[in-house]
């Protein structure tokens, strides 16, 4: 089938000043140029549900109505062209615009084509900086960016971020943004210390290096700290929630105010304009959910202009957006002072430390990382299987629920009870549709055309990281397809929850391979709401999973035989071991104490602790409670348990000890019986008891006693790592020196290094020299005052929460920092997904009659390239995203420039064309223009560089840490068995 691309290319944008967009103007010289943006903060889901937001339901919670926001405002601006809006959530956007007729809709290309209304950060969601994966962000940008430019084309495209709440910012949004083609970051929150700094200096606008050893120049962003928070000045908050004094401008009014008003303005702004370096300064009108009667707004507005503009000559106050203060702030060509690290931690106040949302419901952290990789998986199959429009809804479904798990008061932690569970329950059926389009997918890929066999049902067992799964449990016979989404050929260990002790399994070639059976933790066993049969887990090794693609196995029950890994016994239970690891354990404590690698020892201790939450009133800052935003210990860490019952199973593949530390901790540690290098901790924790009216926060802590001078390395939304340097002389020093982990924690001692690699986003520190801790949950009896109005005290069954999850533990020289993303990604990110069919065939007859292996690609990609997104696009043609793994200074070899051939990559497809488009998939790539932001210091290397020809083959080249996407018209190829 030929793809017809002509039409989905109509639309892509441009730069800034495209016919048909509005242009920015109203600015004077030689005098205080006060913009005044209208704006609303719409959280998608915080206090109420995402539909309780956007009907207005719920009101005991939160009066806030976003459909009538956005009718009021339309209203507004077509009946005056000076007034202007700023839209950020598309989430709300999308779901109001399929609501309105044509004619509206008309009305509303309008606004947005004359610049009245801005389209400004334009992702589903304002989405969190500290706790998201890098992938995630960048598909919930693109996929809100496509709502926009299908419907305003070119004038839809958003030219700057808006990221006003998110409870500080990591490095790598800086980085994503200048790949979007933004030309500048607004955001309120930060240290405090760091902003008064900053007013002092008049260095609150500043150029953010996003990848300064890597990128340079391109991941460069301009960036305005708002002075205001996103609040308006005092006392001119006109919206129905406010009950601040509107102008009163009858002079015969007893309660007559104009003077009076137009005074307390022009202080504030020039209060204002006295921390910022040029005549322009951004004001902004508005708070969370304004502008139900948009008209309150505007009317005060109106004569808040008026009445300045006419009584001071050298203040020029009007309507504008962020996007036309951008441009009014560069025509001043100043310089501008750098930096290159991130806005972490955020402390309010010197007590206050936002830190305890890295680790806050720690099971929806991980739902929402497992929705990625599930998405990813879902994307790939469809274009490979070259699924039609009939399951384009499904795929939808599944886009929309992940993208919104990525807001900054869902994937965090920082919503109500009933909202998480909304948003669980979003995912959830996000899944269901999904799975309708990878069951047709595979279909299509596994049957061959001579088969009479009906087709496989296939299944996600969403639930084996409780060992729970219904195929395999109750199956005489069934089969495992086995799919990789990663771009390189990897091995993985299967583990399949079983009621019953012995299997054959059979590859994808027919040849029965060895496997192992393993019994499921009694902790696991006693897990509240798990509801499974399974008392073993069926374990083996699925060899070189072919990228894109997949591997099937059939497994079937026998009878009257066992295959149960046996006990140790005697001090050999204290030591597990492959060919080039042994781990070994105290034989007092069971806690892990050695670690061997290539004959290489390292003291090691691992273990449980907690600290006590701090309870206080929340009235001052040093009475401020630990809650579901700020992490304040109250304590110093209580060590769970001293000694660790132990148990250890060991077999031809796994060898693992069992730890049971008290009635609510435990955890397994296990050592694969290949080459690998890397150890699984599996810790189960809850639920935490509060019997004694304690909040507790538990922490894995490894301690290897290496001399580590206070630094620590961390990663930035899974991408670049960053340089941590313990602080002291901190009101609170622990809190204060706790950073997001989402994929790696570091410590480096000379040429060793040691990785912990969670599987979500958990917070994380080194709080002394060789000690490496993250925190894997907490429960909470007090709330911490800063808005979610309920203490962080989950339950499940009526039960205190219980969470299950794993850190791969690596340890070896300085080359492992070349491979910990790749590591990461493998067992992590990227998992290969699991997916499973009962079957009345034979092992022989399943072979004959359906594909048992298929890659879509041609060969794999190089180590240090990954695909990052494949996913069908407008008119059937597809997306495609290629990255560089390396920094440049990893290793010799990966950390080099690296050419591709898009030409014949494909299995599935031939390419027929290529063109590149910025991050978002909105903007042709040579039609980006960004600002110039000129800098104080010009050491970077890198500078912007004008898009490559890409020649026949479609060769394109990745420098380290690059990202590059396309859109591709593809052709299919016959699929043959």
């Amino acid at each position: 089938m030929w793809f017809v691309l002509a039409a989905c290319l109509i639309g892509l944008s441009g730069a800034i000043g495209d016919p048909g967009c509005a242009t920015c103007t109203g600015w004077k010289n030689d005098v205080l140029n006060v913009h005044l943006v209208p704006h609303s903060h719409d959280d998608v889901g915080w206090l109420k549900t995402v539909d309780q937001y956007y009907y207005g339901s719920n009101t005991d919670k939160q009066n806030a109505g976003v459909q009538y926001i956005l009718d009021s405002v339309v209203s507004q601006l077509l009946h005056d062209p000076r007034k202007r809006y700023v839209q950020v959530e598309t989430a709300f956007f999308w779901k109001w615009w399929k609501e309105q007729g044509d004619h509206l809709r008309h009305q509303v290309k309008q606004l947005v084509s004359n610049g009245q209304i801005e389209l400004l950060g334009g992702g589903w969601v304002m989405n969190d900086e500290a706790v998201t994966h890098y992938q995630a962000t960048i598909d919930q940008f693109t996929w809100g960016f496509r709502r926009l430019n299908d419907t305003f084309g070119a004038c839809g495209a958003p030219r700057a971020g808006w990221q006003i709440d998110p409870f500080g910012h990591s490095r790598e949004t800086a980085s994503i943004m200048a790949g979007l083609g933004f030309d500048g970051l607004f955001f309120g929150r930060l240290d405090f210390a760091d902003k008064a700094q900053r007013l002092k200096d008049k260095t609150a606008e500043l150029v953010w290096r996003g990848s300064p050893k890597n990128l340079g120049k391109p991941a460069e962003l301009f960036t305005h700290v708002l002075f205001n928070h996103y609040s308006p000045p005092p006392g001119f908050c006109f919206d129905l929630l406010c009950d601040d004094e509107p102008f009163i401008d009858d002079k015969h009014s007893p309660d007559y105010n104009v003077d009076k008003r137009v005074k307390e303005f022009v202080n504030f702004a020039k209060k204002q304009a006295s921390h910022y370096r040029t005549n322009n300064i951004i004001m902004t009108m508005g708070q969370d959910f304004n502008y139900q009667d948009a008209n309150t707004w505007y009317k005060n507005m109106d004569k808040l202009i008026k009445y300045v503009n006419e009584k001071n000559s050298d203040m020029n106050v009007f309507y504008s957006t962020p996007t036309c203060y951008l441009r009014a702030v560069n025509s001043a060509n100043l310089t501008y002072t750098t930096k290159e690290d991130d806005f972490f931690p955020y402390p309010s106040d010197e007590h206050s430390y936002w830190t305890g949302y890295f680790s806050s419901r720690p099971t929806l952290k991980q739902f929402a990382r497992q929705g990625n990789n599930f998405l990813q998986v879902c994307k790939q199959l469809y274009a490979l299987a070259d699924l039609g429009p009939e399951d384009w809804a499904d795929l939808t479904a599944m886009r929309e629920a992940v993208a919104m798990m990525q807001h900054h008061d869902a994937i965090t932690g920082t919503e109500q009870q009933h909202v998480a569970e909304d948003y669980a329950w979003r995912l959830t059926r996000g899944f269901d549709e999904c799975h309708f389009a990878t069951q047709a997918a595979l279909t299509k890929l596994i049957t061959k055309d001579s088969s009479n066999q009906p087709a496989l049902n296939f299944e996600s067992c969403t639930q084996l990281n409780i060992s729970q799964c219904a195929t395999s449990e109750t199956s005489e016979k069934f089969v495992v397809l086995i799919f990789n989404p990663l771009s390189r050929s990897v091995t993985h260990h299967v583990r399949i929850p079983v009621a019953t002790s012995s299997y054959k399994i059979f590859d994808a070639s027919g040849t029965e391979i060895k496997a192992q059976m393993v019994p499921v933790p009694e902790a696991l066993l006693r897990l509240p709401g798990r509801s499974s049969p399974a008392k073993q887990e069926l374990v083996f090794r699925a060899e070189s999973l072919p990228p894109l693609g997949y591997k099937a196995y059939y497994i079937q029950k026998l009878a009257g035989q066992t295959m149960l890994a046996y006990s140790e016994k005697g001090p050999e239970r204290f030591t597990l071991k492959n060919k080039r690891v042994q781990v070994n354990f105290d034989e007092e404590t069971g806690h892990l104490s050695e670690v061997v690698v290539d004959g290489v020892r390292q003291a090691v201790d691992q273990s449980f602790y907690y600290y006590e939450g701090s309870v206080g009133d929340n009235e001052e800052a040093k009475n401020r409670s630990s809650g579901a935003y700020i992490f304040r210990p109250a304590s110093e860490a209580i060590k769970v348990a001293k000694q660790a019952k132990a148990i250890t199973f060991k077999g031809p593949i796994v060898q693992e000890m069992q730890q049971h530390f008290s009635p609510w901790v435990s955890q397994v540690v296990r050592l694969y019986e290949d080459d690998t290098q890397h150890l699984e901790l599996e810790w189960l924790v809850g639920p935490i008891p509060i019997e004694d009216g304690k909040g507790k926060e538990v922490v894995s802590r490894l301690d290897i006693q290496w001399d580590t001078n206070g630094v620590f390395f961390t990663d930035a939304n899974g991408r670049e790592m960053i340089s941590r340097q313990r602080r002291a002389n901190l009101t609170e020093p622990v809190a204060g020196n706790y950073y997001p982990v989402t994929t790696a924690a570091i410590l480096e001692e000379g040429e060793q290094v040691l990785a912990i690699l969670p599987d979500r986003a958990q917070g994380g520190s080194s709080l002394r020299d060789g000690e490496l801790e993250l925190m894997v949950h907490r429960r909470l009896l007090k709330d911490d005052a800063f808005g979610v109005s309920e203490p962080l005290n989950e339950t499940a069954f009526g039960e205190g929460l219980v969470a299950r999850g794993r850190h791969i533990v690596v340890l070896g020289d300085r080359r492992l920092k070349a491979e910990q993303r790749r590591l990461a990604q493998q067992h992590n990110v990227m998992r290969p997904w699991l997916l499973f069919a009962p079957t009345d065939l034979t092992a022989k007859q399943f072979s004959k009659s359906y594909k048992t292996s298929y890659s879509g690609l041609s060969a794999p990609l190089p180590p240090n390239v990954h695909l990052l997104t494949l996913e069908p696009w407008k008119g059937r043609s597809l997306l495609l995203r290629l990255e560089h793994l390396q920094n440049k200074d990893d290793d010799p070899q990966l950390s080099k420039p690296v050419t591709v051939s898009l030409k014949n990559l494909f299995s599935a497809f031939d390419v027929l064309s290529v063109k590149e488009t910025s991050l978002g998939g909105n903007r042709w790539v040579e039609n980006v223009q960004r600002m110039n932001w000129p800098v104080e210091s010009n050491e970077i290397e890198l500078d912007e560089k004008a898009p490559e020809e890409l020649g026949d083959d479609f060769q394109v080249t990745l420098t380290p840490m690059q990202i590059r996407t396309f859109i591709i018209e593809v052709v299919m190829k016959q699929l043959t068995e």
